[in-house]
Formats: structure tokens, sequence, C-alpha cells
């Protein structure tokens, strides 16, 4: 018997106004598996996010979550049911320090992170408690974003351009940090760019192109396809 996905993504359409952004998106993630939204700036990468989570308002098709249609569930009440969201710019709080961003939002569920398990996570938090969280460096802010939505308990983490202006050192202990969350069982949909970064925790990639999925590569094959991906992404 095939298994079930953790989520499932059926004709996802998605409008901002009038004018019409994903065009009928197509996907499953397997419990457990990092996958990556890749393709041109533009193609609907971050509109697909934000559509599962309800902050795109103007949407249609299905998205099923442990049994649950996202696009019928208010978005407030997504968080609730183990869903944590990363956006690119990471909305830290500028007035709370880097252990108040952490404790910031509530734990939904069981199986959150304790501080000190985000902390031997990300290192470089440790003993920055009372720092300004605006006050850390761009790679260091993008760790207290993701340290703080595992505080909560999510199971799936949408990730939006996690590497995005991160110093290149940074960015190898970000990837270090997914594939632990991996092992531990997390399910991540992660959009970037950086397709090195993206082969080191990815289990498959899928190609989005003027709102619609339009290819699926296993990261076992990724070296074989990058002639095609190339053309894809206009490299």
């Amino acid at each position: 018997m095939a298994e079930t996905p953790h989520l499932a993504i059926k004709n996802l359409e998605a409008w901002y106004g009038e004018s019409h952004v994903l065009h009928g998106v197509n996907f499953d993630v397997k419990k457990g598996e990092v996958i990556t939204l890749i393709g041109r700036n533009g193609a609907g990468k971050t509109t697909t996010l934000r559509s599962l989570i309800g902050v795109v308002s103007k949407r249609c098709g299905t998205g099923i979550y442990k049994g649950v249609d996202l696009l019928t569930v208010a978005p407030h009440k997504v968080a609730r049911l183990g869903i944590g969201y990363v956006p690119e710019e990471r909305g830290i709080f500028s007035t709370l320090s880097v252990f108040e961003n952490l404790m910031f939002p509530p734990a939904w569920q069981s199986g959150g992170m304790e501080i000190d398990e985000i902390y031997d996570l990300f290192p470089n938090l440790k003993g920055r408690d009372n720092t300004p969280g605006t006050r850390l460096s761009g790679g260091e802010q993008q760790m207290l974003a993701i340290g703080r939505v595992l505080r909560t308990g999510a199971d799936l983490i949408l990730l939006d351009e996690p590497t995005e202006g991160i110093a290149p050192v940074i960015i190898d202990e970000i990837g270090a940090a997914l594939r632990i969350l991996k092992d531990r069982g997390m399910t991540i949909i992660l959009v970037e760019q950086n397709l090195r970064f993206a082969a080191s925790v990815a289990d498959r990639h899928f190609v989005l192109d003027q709102g619609k999925v339009i290819d699926e590569i296993p990261n076992s094959s990724l070296d074989a396809n990058m002639d095609r991906l190339n053309r894809y992404l206009g490299v």
C-alpha cells in the first residue's frame, strides 16, 4: 500500500488581487522528507507557502495535512496543526532579546525543542540571551527564526530562502542543522535558489514555472539532470 503523504497539494491556485499567480500547483511531501521548490523569480514558490498558511486569502484547490484541508482552516489556526513558517524576511522582533524572541510564540503542541536544545542546534545563539534580536548577523537571525518555530512543536516547517544573503560558513551550519532535524523526523518544505545547499539537505526537488509544477527531480539524480535544470532556471 502506498504511503499516505504528510501533505498533499492538489490544483492549488492563488491570486493577488486580479493577478492570477498559481495555476494548479500539485505535489506531495512524505513524513520526514525534505523537498525543495525551485524556479525562477516570480514562479510562485513563496506564494505556494503563503497560500498554505492562509496569508494569501484568494485561493482554491486543496492542501491536505493530517487529514485536514488547510485551505478551509483560518490562518490563526494553521500553526496549531503543527505547521511552522519561517519567512524570507525572518520576522525578528527588534524590541525583544534573543531569549524573548524564542519564547514569544506559544508551544502549540508537545514535542517542541527546549531552549537548551535550540542552543545546541545553533551554538551561535548560546550566551546571547539578552542581545536584541536584530543585533545578530543575518545568518544568526535566520537561526533564531528557525529556532523560534522549533520551540512551538511544529513538525512541518516551511522555510523561505533561508540562505539568502548569508555568509557561506553560516549556510553550512544551517545545512547541518536541517540534516539533524531531518534525521529526527522533521518534514521540511524549502524554497531555495542555492542548488548546492538544496542538494545537501533535500530528498526531492520540484520545479515551478509560471505558477505550476513542471518537473520533479529526485536528489539522487540531480547531477544527471543539471542541463535540464539549468534550462528551467535560465542559467
